[in-house]
């Protein structure tokens, strides 16, 4: 006759700081006598030594839809550009505080743009209008840096993936819906700021409009492919804000045009 083996079964682990993997449950389930402990990820209780990394299990999970973020952050964090202190602490409080931080960066950058524009036309310090550097500065803070962050996370949300196809599917949609509608509110609140009436503002939109919608096709896709395909979306306004530099330069010398009538308008 022959001899029947009985298992023990075998007790699973009171202590919360004890795993079990699938190959421990297979053992108790299935009847298989005693499991062998390396089964167990072990993490150190209270007057234990911590195990060493080399033996300690590690778990690894990554979702699929975090993989492009995922690669492009750790492209930055290795690279000697993202080791200086400087950035570190922009990427710092750019997490801690994302909308603030894009608004005075664009503040920054529309302030020294036009900086820039004011001294390269006049070719003196003497002459800076500086209640025009704070209507620049104000129009960074309060509309083009916190556009720009709504902006490129809704982009981001409809337009996850960072392939060729998508990233000029993101071009024109900043072509056609974001450019256009940022532009007319620079004109229309510049002017406004100035002292224009309605009738001046829709005489300097029908103006002005036009020619610096055909500067930004010429400008704008390449700046906006280099920002969609190879930057983070975190990062993505500050990038904007370096391109949108040359570009600010070019608007405040178009803003600071005379005011536009009915009459000029015919005459073109």
């Amino acid at each position: 006759m022959a001899r029947r083996t009985s298992y023990r079964p075998y007790p699973l682990p009171q202590s919360p700081a004890l795993e079990m993997s699938g190959g421990v449950l297979r053992h108790v389930c299935f009847g298989v006598p005693n499991p062998p402990l390396s089964r167990f990820r072990a993490f150190p209780l209270r007057g234990e030594l911590p195990q060493s990394p080399s033996t300690r299990a590690r778990a690894y999970v990554r979702p699929h839809h975090l993989a492009p973020a995922l690669s492009s952050a750790a492209f930055f964090a290795s690279s000697s550009w993202a080791r200086s202190g400087f950035v570190n602490w922009y990427l710092g409080v750019l997490s801690a505080r994302p909308i603030l931080t894009k608004s005075l960066t664009a503040a920054a950058t529309t302030v020294a743009a036009d900086l820039f524009s004011q001294i390269i036309s006049s070719s003196s310090f003497k002459n800076l209008d500086f209640v025009r550097i704070i209507r620049m500065a104000g129009y960074g803070m309060l509309i083009s840096g916190p556009s720009l962050h709504f902006w490129f996370n809704f982009v981001s949300r409809i337009l996850p993936k960072h392939d060729i196809l998508t990233t000029f599917k993101k071009m024109a949609l900043g072509q056609t819906i974001y450019g256009p509608i940022i532009t007319g509110v620079f004109f229309s609140l510049n002017a406004a700021l100035q002292g224009e009436t309605v009738e001046e503002i829709f005489a300097r939109l029908n103006r002005d409009m036009l020619p610096a919608l055909k500067s930004g096709i010429m400008y704008w896709p390449i700046c906006d492919f280099i920002t969609f395909k190879f930057i983070p979306i975190r990062l993505q306004p500050l990038v904007s804000n370096l391109f949108t530099f040359v570009w600010t330069v070019y608007m405040t010398y178009m803003a600071s045009l005379e005011k536009a009538t009915t009459e000029t308008i015919l005459a073109m």
